[in-house]
C-alpha cells in the first residue's frame, strides 16, 4: 500500500488553494485563477452538481428528520429524569468518567460514519442514497451550504441515530429492578452522555463552517479546541477529503492519521471488493456545467 500524501500535513497556502474560501461568502470559491474555476466554480452554491444535490431534499426527508428530533428528545427527557432519580452523591466521579469516554467514542463514531458515507456508496442507492448519502455530496462541493440549513436539517439524522440506545435506556429503566439499575448506572450514564454528544456534533460540524455570528461562546469552545475547530476542520475538506473525518471534538483526527487507520480500512476494502474510495464523490465532484 502506498504511502499518500496526506491532506493533514498540507500548509495554510496548501488548504486554501485546495478548499473553498468559506470565511469569504461572497466568493465561496478558490484562488484559483484558472478560467474554468472560475466560469464553472469547483466548489460552492453555483456549483451545477451541488444545486442537482441540494434539490433532491424532500418532503419526506422533512417529516422523517421532525420525527426523529420529536422522538429523541423525548427520550433524553425521559431518561434524564431516571438518571436523576437514581443519583447518588458517590456517583459523581462516574459521571464525569462516563463524560470523557462518551464524548471521546462519539468523536470516533462521527469519523466512522463521516468515512463510510464520503467514500462509499452512492446517490443512486435505494433509500439510502437520496436520504442520507446525498447531503455528504453536496456537503464536499457545496460546504457552507450546512451555514443555511435551520435546525432540523442541520440535526435531524443524528437525533434518528440516538433514538435506538435512548430507548433502550429508556425501556429498561422503565421495567427493571432498582437493585440491578444501580448497578448498571455508570453503563447508562455513558450510554445517555454518549447519545447527548452524539446528537450534537453535526450542529458542532456546522459551526466549524461559520466565520460569521458566530456566539462568542462557541468560539471559546472552538479555539480551546473543546469541540471541532474551524482551522482543523478545514483539513477534511482539502481535495480529494481523505482525512481528518471525525467531527465531535477532532481530538482523534491526529491519532488516527498517525497510523493511517483510514487508509488501511479502505484498502481492505478495495482490495476485497474492487471499489474505488470515493468513485461517487468525484462523480459529483465533475459535474460542473
Amino acid at each position: 500500500m502506498a504511502s499518500p500524501v496526506l491532506s493533514a500535513s498540507f500548509s495554510d497556502c496548501d488548504i486554501l488553494k485546495r478548499s473553498m474560501l468559506e470565511d469569504d461568502p461572497n466568493s465561496n470559491s478558490s484562488l484559483s485563477s484558472e478560467l474554468e474555476d472560475l466560469k464553472n466554480p469547483r466548489w460552492g452554491p453555483s456549483h451545477k452538481g451541488a444545486q442537482e444535490l441540494a434539490q433532491l431534499y424532500s418532503r419526506g426527508k422533512r417529516i422523517q428528520e421532525i420525527l426523529s428530533v420529536v422522538v429523541a428528545v423525548a427520550l433524553m427527557v425521559t431518561d434524564l429524569c431516571y438518571l436523576i432519580y437514581y443519583f447518588q452523591l458517590e456517583s459523581i466521579g462516574v459521571i464525569l468518567l462516563s463524560g470523557c469516554a462518551g464524548i471521546v467514542s462519539a468523536d470516533f463514531s462521527s469519523g466512522l460514519l463521516h468515512w463510510a458515507a464520503d467514500t462509499w456508496g452512492s446517490v443512486d442507492l435505494p433509500v439510502l442514497g437520496k436520504n442520507f448519502i446525498r447531503p455528504f455530496r453536496e456537503h464536499h462541493i457545496d460546504p457552507t451550504a450546512i451555514t443555511r440549513h435551520d435546525f432540523i436539517e442541520t440535526n435531524g439524522d443524528n437525533f434518528m441515530v440516538i433514538i435506538l440506545p435512548l430507548g433502550y435506556m429508556a425501556f429498561n429503566l422503565s421495567f427493571h429492578p432498582e437493585d440491578q439499575i444501580i448497578r448498571s448506572y455508570a453503563w447508562y450514564c455513558y450510554l445517555f452522555l454518549f447519545s447527548i454528544f452524539i446528537s450534537v456534533t453535526n450542529q458542532i460540524h456546522k459551526w466549524s463552517h461559520m466565520y460569521y455570528g458566530l456566539p462568542k461562546w462557541v468560539q471559546y469552545l472552538q479555539n480551546g479546541h473543546v469541540i471541532l475547530p474551524r482551522k482543523h476542520h478545514r483539513k477534511h475538506h482539502v481535495s480529494p477529503h481523505e482525512t481528518y473525518f471525525c467531527i465531535t471534538t477532532g481530538w482523534l483526527n491526529w491519532p488516527l492519521e498517525i497510523v493511517q487507520f483510514w487508509k488501511v480500512l479502505e484498502y481492505l476494502i478495495e482490495s476485497a471488493t474492487g471499489q474505488k474510495p470515493r468513485a461517487d464523490d468525484f462523480k459529483w465532484a465533475e459535474k460542473r456545467n
